[in-house]
């Protein structure tokens, strides 16, 4: 259970749309990276956000941190909406919003000692830091992600990619944030490295009051770490709810084929269990599906979902679900 139950972020009606062009002399298209998107991260907890590759996680995650800005809806970080304050304010929030980075070796500058990549937040966001007092909160920070402070002078080329993704941790801790946004931290490393990094992250979390927005199209992890999973599925929000609601009892279809991908370690089960799979490739963002976005891709589809987008429900007290034969196909399920 959380401690806490008061909103740190509140995501409104979030759209984000790229301008692509397929060549000199022709119109731009409007790539539809996200669609009114909302949710809200309580202080404490763990969202998770998954979907397959070019569902949108990524620039999600850049929104809430405004490396990109919206265009539509807004970002209330503390009931205050970012996504509209000039840089130099927004500079004095970003102490309380941190990022690790998917690729631990590519996110370091090779010509930066450890320490240098460390202290370089302190250096931009918090100036008054001096030397002296960086190197103090450099040290303590390795040591919490378990580097050694001999470690301090060396290039990111001498570590590994688990000791690599470790110094981006304790780059990400050096200001004291809040919350920080963990995009796909664990994927480009080793099945062995990646459990070390998550427990790493649930231990740092808990002893440094942290809350985790952690993106992942690896379900197995997202359930190790999340108190709430958001599944998003071309740039829209087709799921919300617990991480113990979610995998035991899926409700939108797109959620029971992504589950039912994750393998299990037992055959007997393996063999047991009913495979809900994908039908064909996710459609391009470019010219989404009219109505419901999934149902080019959904074994369930009827007219309707042609036709009619469907609503983002609450169900079962909080629980979020877009589909318009939800309730029929958990009967189903039940049965």
């Amino acid at each position: 259970m959380l401690e806490h139950n008061d909103d740190l972020l509140r995501i409104e009606n979030l759209s984000k749309f790229f301008s692509v062009s397929s060549g000199l002399f022709t119109r731009p298209f409007q790539l539809k990276a996200l669609q009114d998107i909302s949710f809200t991260v309580k202080r404490g907890e763990t969202l998770g956000i998954v979907g397959e590759s070019g569902c949108g996680k990524s620039t999600l995650g850049r929104c809430i941190l405004q490396l990109l800005s919206p265009d539509e809806g807004r970002v209330l970080w503390l009931g205050e909406d970012i996504a509209r304050l000039p840089e130099e304010q927004m500079r004095l929030r970003r102490r309380d919003l941190q990022i690790i980075f998917q690729d631990p070796l590519a996110s370091l500058n090779p010509r930066m000692t450890v320490g240098e990549i460390i202290a370089d937040p302190l250096r931009t966001l918090m100036p008054e830091v001096d030397a002296k007092g960086r190197r103090e909160r450099v040290i303590k920070a390795m040591e919490a992600v378990g580097l050694l402070p001999e470690m301090i002078n060396r290039y990111p080329h001498e570590f590994s990619g688990g000791q690599a993704q470790r110094i981006g941790i304790a780059r990400a801790l050096i200001t004291e944030p809040k919350l920080i946004v963990c995009d796909e931290p664990v994927s480009a490393l080793d099945v062995s490295v990646q459990a070390q990094i998550v427990n790493l992250l649930s231990d740092l979390k808990q002893q440094f009051g942290l809350t985790l927005v952690f993106i992942s199209h690896n379900l197995s992890v997202v359930r190790h770490v999340s108190d709430r999973i958001l599944v998003l599925y071309l740039g829209r929000v087709v799921e919300l709810a617990s991480g113990d609601d979610l995998y035991a009892d899926p409700r939108h279809p797109y959620t029971r084929a992504l589950l039912t991908a994750v393998p299990i370690p037992d055959p007997r089960r393996a063999r047991q269990r009913t495979i809900d799979g994908l039908v064909g490739e996710i459609p391009s963002p470019i010219n989404p599906p009219s109505g419901c976005t999934f149902r080019t891709r959904c074994r369930h589809a009827v007219a309707l979902c042609a036709d009619k987008r469907p609503p983002l429900e609450t169900v079962d007290g909080g629980r979020l679900v877009a589909c318009h034969r939800w309730r029929e196909l958990a009967v189903t399920a039940a049965q």
